[in-house]
């Protein structure tokens, strides 16, 4: 049997973009001291910030409350950073493109926005940084799953 390190099992991720104050939570998450065994990097937080947004109604209606609202009043030539996610999350984050409330006659917002949206929803949730941090394991745990990896 192949060793498990020696083969690459380097999941595939897409390149996206977040602006810059949710990067900084991101980043600060990742080098907090709750972050160990594994330490999750920022595909994997990013990721769980989606899936604890896009999962549950009452985090989607405060994704949309929050662009509507104060994302709309931010300065539209912030630059994103760049990071990935893993494909299960950004196809979430592509289905929320295509809902209705980012449809026509309502305004369209573009994915970087969704996804610093959903790091914004996280950030203000109490103690969102552990619920990322829960996520991320949940979300391994499927990936592992996903890809006949034995999980005990």
């Amino acid at each position: 049997m192949e060793h498990p390190i020696a083969r690459d099992e380097r999941s595939s991720t897409v390149r996206t973009s977040v602006w810059t104050e949710e990067h900084d939570w991101l980043h600060q998450l990742y080098k907090s001291p709750n972050n160990t065994s594994p330490k999750f990097r920022i595909p994997d937080l990013l990721s769980a910030c989606v899936a604890l947004v896009l999962s549950q109604p009452e985090n989607q209606r405060l994704l949309v409350a929050y662009l509507t609202t104060r994302h709309a009043l931010r300065d539209p030539r912030c630059h994103g950073r760049s990071c990935e996610i893993f494909p299960a999350q950004f196809e979430q984050v592509l289905d929320a493109h295509r809902a209705a409330w980012n449809r026509f006659p309502n305004p369209m917002f573009e994915i970087e926005h969704i996804l610093t949206g959903c790091v914004a929803v996280t950030m203000s949730l109490s103690s969102g940084g552990e619920l990322v941090l829960r996520q991320a394991r949940d979300n391994l745990i499927a990936r592992s799953k996903a890809t006949g990896a034995s999980v005990t």
